[in-house]
């Protein structure tokens, strides 16, 4: 089945700001405070994090790029499978720089596949609907601007094909391990018996190494975090003072999990839509986002946990980092 090109991406709809506005103030009315790191991803907050993606402490994109470089026809072999066309799916597609080494490899061996990248960025998708056509002919791709269910349910509206999923970049370690899992098992319901998944996992390392990769020298990871406030200021009518807050990551080695806060330097007051107050002591934290890292053999229990079978690893030259293909049981 041919899909054709989606040229427009979905417009932010007054629902869209309207569920924001309910998660941040739900978020700093609860104790702690936290705010979901799913809204880092406005204009701003991508090109911050394609520049994070170029500093030279984060390790995880470089990692999974020379995966993608080096091995693209081994992930693309276990992905044919049998040979039966497929419908490719990009959850958190971003630039699709990783994935169109795939995507190349792909249309030269004339495989039979739709590509169909979902992101909650409309900037991403627009982005995508522009630029993949022209870079890739004869590419057949549709973009889906939403959450990643309600898009895995339209794809499968559009399509009765095999699926494979791609999660790549470590996205599933944006979530403790146990709403991984969750989310993982989540995943498995909207697939089919035999359906793949190909997941990116970063591995645990040298803790110094984990703890410099979400605390740069540049500072972006902390430009990062607070445009996530100056995103409020302006969507939500919010008047966070971005110099009232600092940036304070930690890894715990032990359990794997890289957290990030913004600290609040003073006693203070923010408005949101001059209608909600909040109020910040001194030293109070706002919890921003979690970067887990894994074991193999956690992966392994995890894949097995939620409906799944590992079938391949593949490994980057330091086995810092895996992507892995996991097939639908």
């Amino acid at each position: 089945m041919s899909i054709a090109i989606l040229n427009k991406p979905l417009n932010k709809s007054e629902g869209t700001t309207k569920q924001f506005y309910r998660d941040v103030v739900e978020g700093l009315q609860s104790t702690p405070k936290k705010l979901s790191s799913k809204y880092f991803y406005d204009a701003t907050g991508d090109k911050l994090f394609q520049a994070l993606m170029n500093c030279d402490e984060y390790y995880p994109t470089k990692c999974e790029l020379e995966i993608f470089t080096r091995q693209a026809a081994e992930i693309c072999q276990a992905m044919i499978a049998d040979g039966d066309a497929f419908d490719l799916i990009e959850l958190g597609a971003g630039d699709a720089t990783k994935s169109t080494y795939l995507l190349k490899y792909l249309l030269d061996n004339n495989i039979d596949f739709n590509y169909l990248p979902i992101d909650i960025s409309d900037n991403v998708i627009s982005y995508l609907n522009v630029t993949l056509p022209a870079t890739l002919p004869g590419l057949k791709m549709i973009g889906l601007n939403g959450e990643y269910f309600d898009m895995l349910k339209k794809a499968a509206s559009i399509s009765s094909r095999r699926k494979v999923v791609m999660f790549l970049g470590s996205n599933v370690g944006n979530m403790p391990i146990s709403d991984a899992e969750d989310f993982c098992r989540q995943l498995r319901s909207h697939l089919s018996p035999d359906d793949m998944l190909l997941i990116g996992i970063d591995l645990k390392k040298n803790p110094k190494t984990v703890l410099a990769a979400y605390n740069d020298k540049e500072g972006i990871t902390r430009r990062f975090n607070l445009n996530l406030l100056e995103r409020m200021n302006r969507e939500l009518h919010a008047d966070f003072d971005l110099t009232k807050f600092e940036h304070y990551p930690i890894y715990d080695p032990e359990t794997g999990s890289c957290k990030s806060y913004l600290i609040s330097t003073e006693d203070q007051q923010v408005k949101i839509n001059n209608k909600e107050c909040i109020n910040f002591s001194k030293d109070e934290y706002i919890y921003m986002e979690i970067s887990q890292k894994y074991t193999v053999m956690q992966t392994n229990q995890m894949a097995e946990n939620t409906g799944f079978k590992a079938e391949n690893i593949f490994f980057d030259s330091k086995k810092w980092f895996i992507d892995a293909i996991w097939v639908a049981e």
